[in-house]
């Protein structure tokens, strides 16, 4: 793994088309850390998922579309962004950043 990936102030998780989990950065090797952390590397990415969440990473991974929302948990929100990842120009699965979110976004306009 580049060492920039394993040290980014952020989650990042990175899949492939089946949903075989490729690369957990550190952070989020930390917040799954109850249920094993680096050593879901290899395992299922949807044995960690509910019904609706999994259903809704089939449907990215269907559309090879990226997504991006805020989420809120416990009080604290998170920017958390998913986009599909190609190897020689096919889909070869999703990459998960996760940041922690405080504000709002800014809107920039490009003329």
């Amino acid at each position: 793994m580049c060492d920039w990936v394993e040290e980014f102030p952020g989650m990042i998780s990175v899949c492939d088309v089946d949903g075989k989990i490729l690369v957990l950065n550190k952070h989020i090797a930390e917040y799954f850390s109850s249920i094993g952390g680096k050593e879901l590397i290899g395992t299922n990415l949807f044995d960690c998922h509910g019904n609706t969440s999994g259903e809704e990473i089939r449907q990215l991974m269907k559309k090879e579309k990226a997504d991006v929302y805020i989420a809120e948990e416990n009080g604290e929100r998170e920017l958390v962004i998913h986009s599909p990842w190609f190897k020689e120009g096919e889909f070869a699965g999703l990459v998960e950043i996760t940041l922690p979110f405080n504000g709002e976004i800014k809107v920039r306009k490009r003329d």
